[in-house]
């Protein structure tokens, strides 16, 4: 699906998304197709949501976001820095 038939099937809903395909612009990242992994009430229960699936499986594109918006704000972070073994 895309950002615009997501926000007409789920209207003013808060949602735990997977990227499907997405690509990076100006340090923005855009998702050109998602898949929407349910709904919740509020914020705080889809965090939740988004916190144990990401420990589960770290390589899924994850993204908790809410309808009405008119476009996902992702800003890409690069971090830098040593990584512990």
């Amino acid at each position: 699906m895309t950002w615009d038939e997501v926000r007409q099937q789920y209207p003013n809903q808060w949602l735990l998304v997977e990227a499907i395909a997405a690509h990076t612009e100006a340090e923005r990242r855009i998702l050109d197709q998602l898949a929407v992994i349910n709904t919740f009430p509020d914020s705080n229960t889809a965090l939740q949501e988004y916190a144990s699936l990401h420990h589960q499986s770290p390589e899924r594109e994850l993204y908790v976001l809410h309808t009405e918006r008119e476009q996902p704000e992702i800003t890409e972070r690069r971090w830098l820095g040593v990584r512990s073994a």
